[in-house]
């Protein structure tokens, strides 16, 4: 039985991947050495590549716009970055140069949210979705945001009673929502996220008794997350099928407002 270190490498990842490469027995990675780094830097080390952040950006958007010119979908791919990925201020630099929108998870990001656009690295017509477990205070500072004027705040709800919260804090007569679906986990997986939003059966429902009746609420998403991200497994694709029937129907009782559709860190305008 193999089980050394290099053994779980080899059997388990494809190499050389996309940026690595070896010379002289040296793992390079983009041209770099990692092992001058190491002896420079010591181990363990942590390297972040600029450029590969603008370039897998622009590969998600081609791959989406070659879709959406194939099919002759009448919407559009909007890339949102999640800044719980990283809060560093050179990788957001980076992020936003792309013209990228921008996507929270808690009330530590409204801080960044508030830090950036007083930078002048982002407009109060930057699109910011909010997404994350919600405690009060993490409400209250998205409530701030759309009461002083940003205008593509989305906030996704997860519940009722957040959507309760929204309604009484949020002062604006007019604010954005989004609703969560709840999806079920690959059999394998483990951790359990169905517990997180409202059941697909519910979502027309919910939509049409607590929003559609609400003046103040415009429905702009619903977003569901698969746990394996997008991949070309019978799994994903059951999940995406069965999560965009409730979101066409969504879409055609709330236009003209238009419903999008967010899953896996990917945002589209459904028309």
């Amino acid at each position: 039985m193999k089980n050394t270190y290099y053994d779980l490498v080899n059997q388990t990842f494809d190499f050389p991947q996309d940026g690595f490469s070896l010379k002289d027995n040296h793992l390079l990675f983009n041209e770099i050495s990692i092992y001058e780094l190491i002896k420079k830097y010591g181990s363990p080390l942590k390297l972040t590549y600029l450029p590969k952040i603008g370039e897998k950006i622009q590969t998600a958007r081609k791959l989406f716009r070659d879709a959406i010119q194939r099919y002759g979908y009448n919407g559009k791919y909007v890339y949102c970055y999640c800044t719980k990925s990283s809060h560093f201020a050179f990788v957001l630099n980076e992020v936003l140069e792309n013209g990228t929108q921008l996507e929270t998870s808690s009330g530590f990001d409204i801080d960044l949210i508030w830090r950036l656009y007083k930078l002048g690295k982002i407009n109060k017509g930057t699109i910011i979705i909010n997404n994350g477990y919600k405690p009060r205070g993490y409400v209250q500072k998205i409530a701030r945001l759309i009461d002083e004027g940003f205008t593509n705040v989305i906030p996704v709800c997860d519940n009722e009673y957040e959507l309760e919260m929204y309604n009484s804090l949020i002062k604006n007569e007019k604010c954005n929502i989004g609703l969560r679906m709840a999806t079920e986990e690959e059999p394998n997986f483990e951790f359990y996220t169905s517990r997180l939003g409202i059941r697909q059966s519910e979502v027309l429902n919910f939509y049409q008794n607590k929003i559609a009746t609400n003046p103040k609420f415009d429905l702009k998403m619903l977003h569901f997350f698969v746990d394996i991200g997008i991949k070309d497994t019978l799994y994903y694709w059951t999940e995406l099928k069965k999560a965009s029937k409730p979101t066409a129907s969504c879409a055609r009782y709330a236009l003209p407002s238009p419903a999008s559709i967010s899953e896996a860190g990917c945002r589209s305008a459904i028309p």
